[in-house]
């Protein structure tokens, strides 16, 4: 895989990038393959060479999740989720992505350590947050962070409210073509060979000590764990809340 960006684009960012990532810049459209781009607009992955138009580009600021983070206050599963509480929360997302639940942690004034474990995704997102920065405050009381979520969690000085998981969503017949954001996911985490084990990783923290597990999950999907003390439950998914 290589980043591609014309020269007028090159600068210290991508530089960085590229070393971290360790492949090659160049200044030639790929022809083939998934790659990565980067111009005036930043960093953004293209699954297929043939149909750039399936690509991922993070953007704190417009979309979707922009316009979430905007709205945070009517993100009412989420807050029954964390529980009602007027202090300052401090949670830790195992599963971070695309920050897209930890954003509105963000903006309903807690912080958050979250943790990626894909390289690609994190430069995605991190590309983002330095985009977004200077326009969203709250993004201080964020510590981004690439690795293994288990291990950043032992190694930490924990004193965390809540644990987050959020694992991709299982595969089934109904979802198996999935929308373009999540069937690019999975070529990304087929990329970097990282296995998308849910159950492992719940298993893992479900062993720590914690204060609090929020799982997210389809709404219908089965229950793995029976020690379940309440759930929150929306149109199509659902919160299992371990104490």
């Amino acid at each position: 895989m290589h980043i591609y960006a014309e020269k007028r684009f090159l600068d210290n960012n991508i530089k960085n990038i590229s070393d971290a990532l360790e492949i090659e810049i160049i200044s030639n459209r790929p022809s083939q393959n998934s790659y990565l781009a980067y111009n005036s607009t930043g960093l953004s992955f293209i699954k297929d060479a043939s149909d750039p138009k399936e690509l991922i580009y993070v953007d704190f600021l417009k979309g979707k999740l922009g316009w979430r983070i905007k709205r945070a206050e009517h993100e009412s599963n989420l807050k029954k989720a964390l529980g009602k509480t007027k202090k300052e929360l401090n949670i830790f997302d195992a599963t971070a992505g695309f920050l897209s639940d930890s954003m509105i942690f963000l903006s309903l004034g807690h912080k958050v350590m979250a943790v990626e474990q894909s390289k690609i995704i994190f430069y995605l997102v991190e590309d983002a947050i330095k985009r977004a920065q200077s326009e969203i405050p709250f993004l201080t009381n964020l510590s981004f962070l690439n690795g293994n979520s288990l291990d950043v969690f032992k190694s930490s000085k924990g004193g965390f409210d809540a644990i987050y998981l959020d694992p991709m969503y299982p595969t089934t017949k109904k979802n198996a073509k999935g929308s373009g954001d999540i069937r690019t996911i999975r070529s990304i985490l087929k990329l970097e060979n990282i296995s998308n084990e849910e159950n492992d990783l719940c298993d893992a923290f479900m062993q720590c000590e914690y204060q609090k597990i929020i799982l997210k999950r389809p709404l219908k999907y089965k229950k793995i764990y029976s020690n379940i003390n309440y759930q929150v439950k929306g149109k199509t998914t659902r919160f299992d809340i371990f104490i």
